[in-house]
């Protein structure tokens, strides 16, 4: 797929727009927001990419719409899995719930930035060496299984990483939120608000969420156009699954054992295809072997087939497994 510029800067213009368009909105107003709310934007955001999707598939091919359609699934899916550590870091960092959007909205901001740098640094090493993918897939299946052995007591305290660490030691920082304000003036000196540490933990958090999303989309589509335009898509809803879904993400009991097929299959393609186009010396004397290719189309049916059987068990489990009530009363 040779993309042509007027496609890359209309589709940069695109989430310019909405970009800005919501920032417009939460900046000049932080607030708590509604439900029917949240449920616009979010009907925009997912129609907005299902849109795009099929403009590419009437523009180029379905099977570059089954690419993205495949890369925007995976990467929305992994990303529900980091509302799980936002929630902690909301309640870490006793963020008022009125700014929580605002933090958001920044924080994703911040994420889209450093998963475009990877995006572009994981292109570039695939251009040059295909052997990668082996490397890809081995880590996927490791994931993949770390996920699915992931105990749900890991994920009861957030804890600060090494740069929100080094920062916090580094600037002084005020005891409370002031708004959206990042700098104030306290006692006579400056210093920052919690709000700036906050978002560098938003911000470097899901960067390291995508050491494994980014993986995982390459393996189903190198084309580094789809695989920046799914991961735009997919945090661009985000903001609004985190208010929606709450306290609701407790009830995604089965999401880790969905997420870690979803990245063991995936895994398994990259290696297949790996071992398809082997070029390695001491494997196979540098010859490919002769094992099937997944296909494109196989994999979004995958997906699709995954994620749903996670929320369908998610929900019966809830209803029929789960006890009502402790006390045993009706």
């Amino acid at each position: 797929m040779t993309v042509p510029g007027w496609l890359w800067a209309a589709t940069i213009a695109l989430f310019l727009v909405l970009f800005t368009l919501d920032f417009w909105i939460v900046g000049r107003r932080p607030h708590v927001p509604k439900t029917p709310e949240l449920l616009r934007w979010l009907g925009l955001f997912v129609g907005s990419a299902i849109l795009f999707g099929l403009f590419l598939g009437w523009q180029f091919g379905g099977d570059i719409a089954v690419q993205f359609f495949s890369g925007w699934l995976t990467e929305y899916s992994l990303s529900v899995d980091n509302l799980f550590v936002f929630v902690l870091i909301m309640a870490r960092f006793y963020v008022p719930r009125e700014l929580q959007q605002y933090v958001l909205m920044w924080g994703i901001i911040i994420a889209l930035v450093l998963r475009g740098i990877f995006i572009a640094l994981g292109a570039a090493i695939i251009a040059q060496f295909s052997w990668v993918f082996y490397i890809f897939g081995i880590f996927l299946i490791i994931t993949a299984i770390r996920l699915a052995t992931h105990g749900e007591d890991d994920d009861e305290e957030y804890k600060e990483n090494a740069v929100v660490r080094l920062v916090a030691r580094l600037v002084p920082i005020a005891p409370d939120f002031h708004g959206t304000k990042m700098r104030m003036v306290l006692d006579g000196r400056r210093v920052f608000t919690p709000m700036l540490v906050v978002l560098i933990a938003i911000g470097t958090t899901d960067l390291l969420f995508a050491v494994d999303s980014i993986p995982a989309i390459f393996g189903l589509t190198q084309i580094p156009f789809l695989v920046f335009t799914a991961n735009v898509f997919a945090l661009m809803g985000l903001r609004q699954l985190f208010f929606l879904l709450g306290n609701l993400l407790d009830r995604l009991v089965f999401l880790g054992i969905g997420l870690a097929a979803v990245l063991g299959f995936i895994g398994v393609k990259l290696i297949l295809e790996a071992m398809h186009e082997n070029a390695l010396p001491f494997l196979n004397n540098g010859e490919p072997f002769d094992v099937p290719v997944i296909s494109n189309w196989l994999s979004l049916l995958v997906i699709i087939v995954i994620l749903t059987i996670t929320v369908i068990a998610s929900l019966l489990h809830e209803r029929y497994v789960e006890p009502a009530d402790p006390s045993g009363k009706e």
